[in-house]
């Protein structure tokens, strides 16, 4: 019976992956197969190509026909891979060593950014601090010389409070010669009309 060299599909809607199958040229796609020779996933970047090369050398020995995908895949497979596609299993521990890696730089940048952030905000605390500061000291400057301006203002005040004080001591004092002085100006006219009356007699 003819047998062929084929892919078969595997995977979830929108994300195949194949296995490298020998096969009936009869039987489906997906349907029964004789043997796996290995798998392709082209999704991954780079592609990845894990095939047994001996044994598909057996099949095609044995008249089996590799179809223009496979036969693509087995030509750059036996030169080596390229770029776009790479070879053999994927090393477990290099790849969880990459993502241990990659975790660990994402946690340095974290950290970063979190002391940053740090940073950024007790400068911006600072700030503000320093600018309540200037605003106090501006406030306390302006009540003195609010303070002093009253102060200017009270003193012709307090002198004219002090002139009308004066001014009435000296009524006080006037009213007071007047009437010291007025007795003394009765005595010298009583002295005067009783001489008068004796020139008279």
């Amino acid at each position: 019976m003819p047998i062929k060299i084929r892919l078969r599909r595997m995977g979830r809607k929108k994300q195949p992956h194949y296995r490298v199958v020998v096969a009936d040229i009869d039987s489906p796609r997906d349907g029964r197969f004789i043997e796996s020779l290995g798998y392709y996933k082209p999704l991954s970047h780079p592609a990845r190509l894990v095939l047994d090369l001996e044994r598909v050398e057996y099949w095609e020995g044995k008249g089996a026909l590799a179809t223009p995908t496979v036969a693509n895949l087995v030509k750059k497979a036996r030169k080596g891979g390229d770029e776009s596609l790479a070879l053999g299993e994927v090393d477990q521990e290099a790849e969880k060593a990459a993502k241990q890696e990659a975790l660990a730089a994402k946690r340095r940048a974290e950290a970063e950014a979190e002391a940053q952030a740090e940073a950024d905000a007790k400068a911006e605390a600072k700030a503000k601090a320093e600018e309540a500061k200037a605003e106090k000291a501006a406030a306390e400057a302006a009540a003195g010389e609010s303070e002093e301006a009253p102060a200017a203002e009270e003193a012709p005040a307090e002198k004219s409070e002090e002139e009308p004080a004066e001014e009435e001591a000296e009524a006080e004092e006037a009213p007071a010669a007047e009437a010291e002085e007025a007795p003394e100006a009765k005595a010298e006219e009583t002295s005067a009309d009783e001489g008068d009356e004796e020139k008279s007699e």
